[in-house]
């Protein structure tokens, strides 16, 4: 018998036909909507890869859904439309649909403190972060080094205290022409007002320096020794306008004790920011992320 080299397995998709799409759904509970939603893609030429569900009460409450599936280049064209008329309108759903092969291009805002936008950066260097890193912004000059490093434009955009306006309309300028999927604020020492998140039209994710609803606002570590909490924490939520009101997409926290220091607390802290807010950054790019009022559901 004669030994031959072991041919590698192809699967379906691998052969570069097949594109690999996302589907979230939220609507209200009733029967039917997993089964009307399968029966559909499989009509439609698609394979599921996997799929997530959760209802906030089966009698009544909100149902969300996250489909991952496989479907052929040439059966894309008209598929959301065939969706939103067939199921969507049918269950009264609101979605919407990705293609996992477009990574989520997003904008960075960063002040002085370094730590969440090197892990940032050198999450995307690696391929982890699920997304692409299309510029960072900052009041402060200090960051340009390691940033343009990494091959990133980085724009200095200076905030003077009687004209926030012309600082945010220089944003908006930077940011519209970026065609950005996300925008999102690593240690970004300034308040967005409702104006510029509302012409940003695109989600934006803050790292907040407490375990939120604790500690509110500027200087968390100082207000948390002075409380002598035995837990700290960080919080990535998105924002809105209500100053770190936002819904919560992931928290961590640590334990101190009464040794520490504010300054102890502080570093300690960074490392908690940086593993919450890279997780939060990488599950909104793979579209994990569903918002259900003030709060979310995460996948």
């Amino acid at each position: 018998m004669t030994a031959t080299a072991a041919q590698p397995l192809v699967l379906p998709g691998d052969d570069g036909t097949h594109a690999t799409m996302r589907l979230l759904v939220a609507c209200p509970d009733k029967p039917g909507i997993v089964a009307a939603v399968s029966r559909f893609l499989f009509d439609a030429g698609a394979n599921i890869l996997r799929s997530d569900q959760y209802s906030s009460d089966p009698t009544g409450g909100a149902f969300f859904l996250r489909m991952e599936f496989t479907l052929r280049h040439d059966q894309r064209a008209d598929f959301a439309e065939r969706f939103g008329h067939a199921v969507a309108e049918r269950f009264d759903i609101a979605w919407r649909l990705w293609d996992a092969d477009r990574p989520k291009r997003i904008a960075v805002l960063v002040s002085r403190y370094d730590h969440c936008l090197l892990d940032l950066l050198y999450r995307w260097k690696r391929g982890d972060l699920g997304g692409e890193i299309a510029l960072v912004a900052s009041n402060h000059a200090d960051l340009r080094t390691p940033v343009e490093a990494a091959g990133v434009p980085y724009h200095h955009v200076p905030v003077a205290r009687d004209d926030k306006p012309a600082a945010e309309a220089r944003l908006l300028e930077l940011l519209g022409a970026a065609d950005l999927d996300m925008v999102v604020l690593a240690r970004y020492m300034q308040i967005l007002s409702g104006t510029f998140l509302e012409r940003l039209g695109v989600p934006v994710i803050n790292i907040h320096h407490s375990f939120l609803p604790a500690f509110a606002g500027a200087g968390p570590y100082e207000r948390a020794k002075a409380r002598g909490v035995k837990l700290i924490g960080a919080t990535a939520h998105y924002v809105t306008e209500e100053l770190d009101e936002g819904p919560i997409i992931e928290q961590d926290v640590i334990r101190v004790t009464h040794r520490d220091s504010a300054a102890e607390l502080t570093r300690l802290g960074a490392d908690i920011e940086r593993v919450v807010f890279s997780r939060a950054v990488q599950w909104h790019c793979e579209d994990r992320v569903l918002v259900h009022g003030s709060t979310t559901v995460v996948f």
